[in-house]
């Protein structure tokens, strides 16, 4: 399905979550059939991160998040609620076109190959959940559920990933989780939280920096699918437009909370 063999690379660093979020929705927002296809890497403050459907009243105790001032943002994508801050995302944005005549769970299957190399060149076993016969969970928290192309390692479930469609792109974003601090988050949230069904790289024994896991996950991607990184930055246009949406969208409660912005 790739038909660029270069890529735009962007690794933004550690950033808020409201943020990462705003440049996220940027980069999409602006992007055409034709440009050339984006891969995004970036680190977390300790966040929470809601999916476009997610209900905050009915998952997570407000008194509790107000209390550890924690950052709770509201993403363009799907799936369900997922815990930030000792992880490193990805975001990609390819073309549609590449994908067409295909289905989403087989779009899931193809980009999400990336990462079960990743996970070899670790030293794991990593398989989807499809291909071990999980039964599907739905949740949602995303650490909880099981959807088909989830990675699942030693049992458990490893990361989230989700995608959004646009009349020109494909955007999909997702979570390589290092370390979790379970006791921090556990109290944020109003039932089971899912941290015990989760794997993290520290739970199955391997500590990583976020500088080590970029420099592995740039060179999985590139074997993966025979492509080449072209080292950029954000643009001058595009970082007024993340801070306006940042202002505007990301750090309001109407759309955080209740789902509802102006600025979509």
């Amino acid at each position: 399905m790739m038909t660029h063999t270069a890529w735009r690379f962007l690794d933004t660093g550690m950033g808020k979550a409201t943020w990462n979020m705003a440049v996220d929705q940027t980069l999409l927002d602006e992007f055409k059939d034709g440009d050339m296809p984006i891969i995004r890497l970036y680190g977390w403050e300790k966040s929470l991160s809601l999916g476009r459907f997610s209900t905050f009243i009915e998952n997570l105790h407000p008194e509790n998040i107000r209390a550890k001032n924690i950052s709770c943002v509201r993403r363009m994508s799907g799936g369900g609620i997922l815990i930030h801050g000792g992880d490193l995302s990805y975001t990609l944005i390819l073309p549609r076109s590449w994908m067409r005549g295909t289905a989403v769970k087989e779009n899931y299957r193809y980009v999400c190959e990336f990462l079960i190399a990743l996970y070899q060149k670790l030293g794991f076993e990593a398989r989807f959940a499809c291909d071990l016969q999980l039964n599907e969970q739905r949740s949602n928290l995303c650490l909880s559920g099981i959807e088909p192309y989830d990675i699942v390692i030693e049992g458990k479930k490893m990361g989230g990933n989700a995608q959004r469609y646009t009349r020109d792109a494909v955007f999909q974003h997702g979570s390589i989780p290092m370390r979790i601090d379970e006791p921090f988050f556990k109290p944020l949230f109003l039932e089971e939280s899912g941290l015990d069904k989760a794997a993290t790289l520290e739970k199955l024994g391997t500590l990583i920096s976020y500088e080590e896991l970029s420099t592995l996950v740039r060179k999985s991607f590139c074997e993966t699918f025979a492509v080449e990184l072209v080292t950029d930055s954000l643009t001058v246009l595009q970082m007024q437009r993340a801070t306006q949406l940042n202002a505007d969208k990301y750090t309001q409660e109407s759309w955080n909370v209740h789902g509802k912005s102006t600025q979509l």
